[in-house]
């Protein structure tokens, strides 16, 4: 477990000194001390704690405490693990029960990067959840980057079955992305709506700032989905004009093939009057070679050849 004391820096303390500490603060548990850190800081919950089921993140505004879930997406596998993570505020204290260390390296960074670390439970907040959408500009122009390559390669016509192999791991990503973006916009509001009052109405522009970030992330990651479907519109349009083109071939092939289908059933009928039996062999083979080389010059002239 671990206790830290809000303010511009953020400063760790021991359990025994919380009682005797004014300040807000931070505590981070596991799920096996998760009651003991919940009664480190006066909050009762009657709901069921368990890391492992969280699916999304949510809001739940209670009486005398809000409570909430992240389902963080891992940006080197986003179709992958997720980081999974409770946290409890009361009018003084923030519980957050982690199981991977995640909040604790958040916090690391928070602190090696922010002059004001969170003096407030709102600034905190704040630096705390904008650090899940720190590098995601990042990520969302590597997407982009891959669908532009994508394009570039339908445009010089290669339609094999790579292209869908590339395709359809990105646009899961761009939906797992947009889910979560607009999971974030609502925490920020709900947040921001503040209904039982547990933050400082002075302090409620931080939740704001949060749910817009989410929301111009949740429209990048929208555009990117737009653009990769019209990309895969460009890849089905080349492949439908590459099988019309080999339907086209087959057909023509089909069709010079129709008259000496005709020649050769009328001619196989060997009746006794017919003049061309007895020296016959060499006209058919004659007519059979002036009937495709006619079929040829039409069908050139067509441009279907």
């Amino acid at each position: 477990m671990t206790i830290i004391a809000l303010g511009e820096k953020l400063e760790k303390i021991e359990p025994e000194k919380l009682e005797m500490d004014d300040r807000p603060s931070v505590i981070i548990s596991d799920f096996l001390h998760a009651q003991d850190a919940m009664k480190l800081a006066k909050i009762d919950y009657e709901g069921d704690i368990n890391v492992s089921d969280i699916s999304f993140c949510k809001i739940e505004t209670h009486q005398e405490c809000v409570a909430g879930s992240f389902c963080i997406p891992k940006l080197l596998d986003i179709l992958g693990s997720r980081y999974k993570i409770m946290f409890f505020i009361n009018k003084k204290h923030i519980v957050i029960i982690d199981d991977e260390n995640f909040s604790q390296r958040i916090i690391m960074h928070i602190q090696q990067s922010k002059c004001n670390q969170g003096d407030t439970k709102e600034r905190f907040l704040y630096n705390y959840m904008t650090q899940f959408m720190n590098r995601d500009l990042e990520l969302l122009g590597l997407h982009e980057k891959k669908i532009m390559t994508l394009e570039e390669s339908v445009m010089n016509g290669n339609t094999d079955d790579e292209f869908q192999n590339e395709m359809m791991p990105v646009r899961r990503e761009l939906l797992i992305l947009r889910s979560y973006y607009d999971e974030l916009m609502d925490m920020g509001m709900e947040l921001e709506q503040n209904e039982n009052h547990i933050f400082d109405d002075m302090q409620l522009k931080y939740f704001g700032i949060i749910a817009d970030r989410a929301d111009r992330l949740m429209g990048r990651t929208a555009q990117l989905l737009e653009y990769s479907q019209q990309v895969r519109e460009s890849y089905q349009a080349q492949v439908d004009s590459k099988q019309n083109k080999n339907m086209q071939f087959l057909t023509v092939i089909s069709t010079i093939f129709f008259p000496l289908t005709l020649i050769t059933g009328w001619y196989g009928m060997n009746f006794s009057n017919m003049p061309e039996l007895e020296h016959g062999y060499p006209a058919i083979i004659v007519l059979s070679i002036i009937v495709v080389i006619i079929c040829i010059i039409v069908f050139k002239k067509k441009k279907m050849l």
